[in-house]
C-alpha cells in the first residue's frame, strides 16, 4: 500500500507540473504557452513570405506539439485574432459574434514582421529536442515586449489559474519605455471589443474590473449596443436580453442584429417605456455588465509565480536591455571575424601569396608557405594571427575571385564592416538610449499599420456608477391579502392589495396570533385571518419602524403592550412575540397614538374605559416580554 501510495503522489506531481509548465501558464519572457510558441516556431521555419494554409501549417507544427491537430488548429485562430504576430487570410470566425473559423484547409496566414522583430532571432533561443528527438524546438523566445500583457491569457492548471487581461500596445511599450527611463507609468486593460472598463478595483492585475456595452440612447424609444463588454459575443448578450424581459425585468418590444464588421443591436422599447430609464436595467440583469476577476499568474525561472503589471514591465524592461546586449555583442564578434577574414583574404591576393603555394609538394608545405607569408604584415593580421582554418579557407578561395578581385570594393566593405563595430560599441555603451530607439521603431511601425488602427486604444476606462438591481427593478408585483380566508400572494384573486413590490423583495408578516416570519413573495399562503402586519423585509426602512401590539394575556385575559423593532432574521423561520394563547387586540407602527381599553363589566367596576398614550411605554428588546397595562379584563381596544 504505501509503495501504491507513493506512485499515485509521484505521478500526481508529475502531471500537476506538466499541465502547470507545459500546457496552461504561459511563461513571463515570451508571454506564450507551449502550443503557442510552437506554432510560431512553425510559422518561422516556414516563413517565405507568401501566405500558408492552416492546415500545412498545423501538420507542421504536429511535429513539436504531442496533443493532436485540433488543439494546434485552435490556438492558432485564437492567437490570429490578436492581429499582432500573426498575418490572416479568409475567414477567421468573428469575435464579436462568436462565430467559429472556416476549416483549415480554406485559411491561410504567415508571421508578421512585428513577430520577427519580437521573437526572432535563432542564435539566442534556447532549444531541447522535440518529444519525439527528431527536431529541436525552443525552450523560450528572447521576446522584447511583455507579450503577456499585449496578448492576454487564460487557462487552468492543478490547483491554480491565470486569467491576465489583454492591454493596448502602444501603452505598454510606452511603460516599457517610461520604466527604462525611470519615469512613472499606469497600464489599464484595453479589449478588442471597445466596451468600458472600470478599473477601480483592478489591483495591478489581480483584483476585478467591470467591463459595460457602449450604448447608444441617442432615441428615446430604442437602445443600440455599438460595443460588446469583454468576453460577450452578440449571441450571449441577445440572449441575457431575452432572458431578462421573460423575467419582466425589462420592458422590450423586440431585439434585432445587425452586427457585421462592426456590432449593432437594437433593442425597440415597450410602448410607455423610455431608454433612459432602462438603461440601468441593461447594466443591472443583463450582460451588458459584468465582473471580470484576474489574477496574473505566469511561469518565471520554471516556477508558478503571482505578479503584479508594474512587476511585469520592470522584468521585461530589464530583460529587453539584456537580451539587446547580447544580439549586439553577437553581431560584433561575428562582424571582427569576417573583417579578419577579409583582411587575410586582401594580403592573400593583393601581395600575391597564393603564389607561395605553387612549389610546394604537401599539404603541410603549403600551408607553412601561407603562414609564413603573412609575417610581414603581424600588425594587419592582429593577435590572432592567421590559424589553420583561415588558411583552408584562404585556399578554398576559386581563381576566378582571385582574378576579378577589386581593391576598391574590398576597401569599401572593410570599412562599413569598421563603421558598423564602431557604432555596436557606441550603442553598447549607451545601451538604455538604444534600447529607446528599438521601441520607437516598433511604435511607429504599429502606429502606421492599417490592421491595427495605429494601436489606437479601444475601451474607454472610466468610473461605473453602482447600480442596485432592487431600484432599477420595477415594483409592479402585486401582493394581495383576503383578510376573511387568510390567503395571501400575488396569485390571490380576492381581499386587498397589502404592497406593491419587486421580484427580488421580501416580506414580513405578523399573524393575529403573534407569530411572525420572513419569506419570498408567494403566489398563495395562509397565513391566517386578521394579519398585523404585511410588509416587504427591508432592513434599512424596519430599523426606523417601531411595532407596538397590544394583546390580551392567555390566563387573565388583563391588557398588556409591546413595543420593539425588527432588525434580523433567518429566511422561512417562524418566530414567537407573545406567550402562547394570548390575543391581538391591535397592532400599530406609528411612534405616537392614543387607543382606549375597554373593559369587561363586572360588579363594583366603576370604570369601564381607560386611555393611554403610546409614545409612554418604553421601546424594547424584540425578546423582551411585554408591559401589563391593568389588572382589568379588556375586551377590545380602540385606537383614537
Amino acid at each position: 500500500m504505501a509503495y501504491i501510495k507513493n506512485l499515485f503522489d509521484r505521478n500526481f506531481l508529475e502531471y500537476a507540473s506538466y499541465v502547470i509548465k507545459d500546457r496552461a501558464i504561459p511563461d513571463l519572457e515570451d508571454g506564450l504557452k507551449p502550443v503557442q510558441r510552437r506554432i510560431l516556431h512553425s510559422l518561422f521555419e516556414m516563413d517565405d513570405g507568401k501566405f500558408h494554409k492552416v492546415a500545412n501549417v498545423v501538420g507542421h507544427c504536429m511535429q513539436y506539439h504531442p496533443h493532436g491537430d485540433a488543439s494546434i488548429g485552435s490556438a492558432l485562430v485564437v492567437l490570429a485574432n490578436k492581429d499582432l504576430f500573426i498575418d490572416r487570410q479568409g475567414n477567421f470566425g468573428n469575435i464579436y459574434t462568436g462565430d467559429n473559423a472556416s476549416a483549415p484547409r480554406y485559411i491561410e496566414c504567415r508571421v508578421t514582421p512585428l513577430a520577427k522583430d519580437v521573437f526572432y532571432n535563432p542564435k539566442l533561443t534556447p532549444t531541447v529536442d522535440s518529444y519525439d528527438g527528431r527536431k529541436k524546438e525552443p525552450v523560450l523566445f528572447p521576446a522584447k515586449i511583455p507579450v503577456i500583457l499585449v496578448i492576454g491569457a487564460e487557462g487552468i492548471a492543478v490547483g491554480m489559474s491565470t486569467r491576465v487581461l489583454p492591454h493596448n500596445v502602444l501603452e505598454v511599450l510606452e511603460a516599457e519605455k517610461a520604466c527604462l527611463q525611470g519615469k512613472k507609468f499606469q497600464l489599464y486593460p484595453d479589449f478588442p471589443t471597445g466596451g468600458l472598463v472600470d478599473v477601480s478595483e483592478y489591483r495591478e492585475g489581480n483584483g476585478k474590473v467591470l467591463v459595460r456595452a457602449r450604448l447608444d440612447t441617442s432615441d428615446p424609444k430604442r437602445i443600440v449596443i455599438r460595443e460588446l463588454p469583454f468576453g460577450s459575443t452578440t449571441e450571449s448578450i441577445i440572449n441575457s436580453i431575452e432572458t431578462a424581459a421573460k423575467a419582466g425585468r425589462i420592458k422590450i418590444q423586440g431585439i434585432n442584429d445587425y452586427t457585421t464588421e462592426h456590432v449593432e443591436i437594437e433593442i425597440k422599447l415597450a410602448r410607455g417605456v423610455y431608454s433612459e430609464e432602462t438603461v440601468d436595467a441593461l447594466f443591472g440583469f443583463t450582460e451588458c455588465e459584468q465582473s471580470i476577476s484576474v489574477n496574473l499568474l505566469v511561469i518565471r525561472d520554471g516556477l508558478p509565480v503571482v505578479m503584479s503589471v508594474t512587476d511585469v514591465i520592470k522584468y521585461h524592461a530589464k530583460l529587453l536591455v539584456r537580451i539587446l546586449t547580447k544580439e549586439l555583442e553577437l553581431e560584433k564578434k561575428e562582424l571582427l571575424d569576417k573583417l579578419h577574414l577579409r583582411t587575410l583574404e586582401r594580403i592573400f591576393i593583393e601581395e600575391r601569396i597564393y603564389k607561395l603555394i605553387e612549389k610546394m609538394k604537401t599539404a603541410k608545405g603549403v600551408a607553412d608557405s601561407v603562414i609564413s607569408g603573412f609575417k610581414p604584415f603581424a600588425k594587419e593580421t592582429g593577435p590572432r594571427g592567421v590559424s589553420a582554418e583561415d588558411v583552408e579557407h584562404l585556399l578554398r578561395i576559386p581563381i576566378r575571385r582571385i582574378s576579378l578581385y577589386d581593391i576598391n570594393k574590398a576597401r569599401e566593405e572593410m570599412d562599413a564592416i569598421q563603421s558598423r563595430i564602431k557604432a555596436i560599441n557606441h550603442h553598447l555603451k549607451n545601451i538604455t538610449a538604444y534600447a529607446l530607439g528599438f521601441l520607437d521603431k516598433i511604435i511607429e511601425a504599429i502606429r502606421a499599420d492599417e490592421e491595427l488602427s495605429g494601436g489606437k486604444r479601444r475601451t474607454k476606462v472610466g468610473a461605473f456608477e453602482k447600480i442596485d438591481v432592487k431600484e432599477v427593478v420595477r415594483r409592479d408585483v402585486q401582493l394581495k391579502y383576503d383578510r376573511v380566508t387568510g390567503y395571501l400572494g400575488t396569485s390571490v384573486s380576492g381581499g386587498e392589495t397589502a404592497a406593491e413590490l419587486s421580484p427580488f423583495d421580501r416580506i414580513l408578516v405578523i399573524r393575529s396570533n403573534g407569530i411572525w416570519s420572513v419569506t419570498d413573495i408567494p403566489e398563495k399562503a395562509f397565513v391566517g385571518p386578521g394579519a398585523v402586519y404585511i410588509g416587504e423585509a427591508n432592513k434599512e426602512v424596519l430599523s426606523s419602524l417601531v411595532f407596538t401590539i397590544i394583546y390580551r394575556e392567555p390566563k387573565t385575559n388583563y391588557p398588556c403592550i409591546k413595543r420593539f423593532r425588527i432588525e434580523g432574521w433567518i429566511m422561512n423561520k417562524d418566530y414567537a412575540l407573545l406567550p402562547d394563547g394570548s390575543a391581538v387586540l391591535h397592532g400599530d407602527t406609528r411612534p405616537r397614538f392614543s387607543f382606549t381599553v375597554k373593559y369587561k363589566p363586572k360588579p363594583r367596576l366603576k370604570i369601564f374605559a381607560e386611555t393611554f398614550k403610546v409614545q409612554d411605554f418604553a421601546v424594547k428588546g424584540i425578546k423582551a416580554g411585554g408591559v401589563r397595562i391593568s389588572a382589568r379584563e379588556a375586551l377590545a381596544v380602540v385606537v383614537t
